[in-house]
């Protein structure tokens, strides 16, 4: 029997240790005294009590667990953060990007959840700085402009972005998208209507990219096409470039490459063959539609997307080098590379312009005025004797890390490549 109590208050003993232990947890290891997690810190903080009264609360603040983000002594981040500011938010919401996200917001990435969320309350859902839209539009400032212009506006942009867009990731989609397209379009578009069909001419675009044709967010054309609209397209001719509509591949193309443009651009295509360069996209099984959107587009001259971020797509390292410059090459920066590369073929190296460096430089920089350090014709590169001095004995076109892109940090450092005698 003794035994048997020795036992019962061994137990006892047992658990009220548990339970100190649970208390001493629940007061977290600064052991607060009651209400120092939260309810103190509005006796100080009595501007808070105006923010206790907007409408959406974050749950830490809400429950007075204001040290679940703060230190209440010192911290090595700012505002007495209990840690970085763009990984804390993290430890609640760690499910926010789904593993092997296909695209994730470049917020999100950077950990700035605070530019779309009040850390502390708001009277917006989610706890957003700004309602629908407009949040968006303080950072896609151009976007947002372009949709406030549009003659012929998106419904579903007009309501809210979010209703195609995923605002912190995709899983399986580009751009965000809560699907991708048909699947996202068909959601609103009912596709075995006969005007649809008639519309489309027939062919099954239920199962195309919509956007090919159409501009997502709204246009100035009917239709919300794109701003520029190939021939074809506006005069719905498909089967000048597709098969008829009922047969086994409508969307297949009739002739392939450069064949099926030269039909209508029989001028142009002549003219590129006839130089003694030509710029690769062009001759390879793809043909003009590497660079060129068939159906329409946004950017002049039916690009795929602007100038340097098509151009980019293959010369990437050329345009990180001018990213990386200290000064920047105008045509590069501005994104016009036709500016000195003639972007279909040409006589000259590098498909560019001009054959003289002088005259294509020239044409922007008064440069027999630049200098006066001999260049020119006879005029021997010291490095090389089969080259002549010109304006890329100095400086690199694309740009380099250093001032007025030349090659190295100082002038003398470049001079006294050739004039070795100068060198210390």
């Amino acid at each position: 029997m003794r035994l048997h109590y020795q036992r019962i208050f061994m137990l006892i003993v047992f658990l009220a240790s548990l339970s100190v232990a649970s208390m001493a947890a629940a007061q977290g290891k600064f052991k607060l005294a009651e209400g120092a997690r939260g309810k103190m810190c509005l006796e100080c903080h009595e501007t808070f009590s105006d923010v206790m009264k907007k409408k959406y609360i974050h749950s830490p603040l809400a429950e007075g667990n204001c040290t679940g983000c703060h230190s209440p002594h010192t911290t090595d981040h700012g505002r007495l953060m209990a840690a970085d500011a763009n990984s804390i938010c993290q430890r609640c919401h760690e499910d926010i990007v789904p593993q092997d996200a296909a695209s994730t917001h470049q917020v999100v990435l950077e950990g700035n959840c605070t530019l779309c969320h009040d850390p502390h309350a708001s009277n917006n859902r989610n706890n957003l700085v700004e309602a629908g839209s407009a949040l968006c539009f303080g950072c896609h400032v151009e976007l947002g402009e372009d949709i406030a212009d549009n003659r012929y506006p998106h419904a579903p942009v007009q309501q809210d972005c979010l209703t195609c867009h995923n605002p912190h990731a995709s899983q399986e989609n580009e751009n965000l998208l809560t699907a991708s397209a048909p699947a996202l379009c068909v959601e609103c578009h009912d596709t075995s209507k006969g005007t649809f069909k008639d519309l489309h001419m027939g062919y099954p675009v239920e199962t195309a990219d919509c956007s090919s044709c159409h501009n997502p967010h709204g246009s100035g054309q009917k239709s919300i096409l794109h701003d520029v609209v190939h021939e074809p397209v506006s005069n719905r001719m498909c089967k000048q470039c597709h098969n008829a509509p009922d047969s086994a591949e409508p969307f297949a193309l009739v002739r392939d490459s450069y064949e099926l443009c030269q039909g209508c651009h029989y001028d142009m295509v002549n003219e590129t063959f006839n130089q003694e360069r030509i710029h690769w996209p062009l001759v390879d099984g793809t043909g003009c539609i590497n660079c060129h959107s068939p159906h329409a587009s946004s950017v002049t001259g039916l690009l795929e997307k602007p100038m340097l971020d098509l151009c980019g797509t293959c010369h990437a390292d050329t345009v990180s080098r001018q990213e990386r410059s200290q000064t920047p090459h105008p045509p590069i920066a501005e994104g016009e590379c036709a500016t000195c590369h003639s972007v279909h073929s040409s006589n000259n190296m590098f498909l560019l312009n001009n054959a003289s460096s002088f005259e294509l430089c020239g044409e922007c920089h008064e440069w027999q005025t630049h200098s006066t350090h001999p260049i020119g014709e006879g005029i021997v590169d010291p490095r090389n004797r089969n080259m002549e001095l010109d304006c890329m004995s100095c400086h690199r076109t694309h740009g380099t890390e250093y001032k007025h892109f030349i090659y190295y940090e100082t002038i003398n450092d470049l001079c006294v490549q050739c004039h070795t005698k100068y060198r210390r």
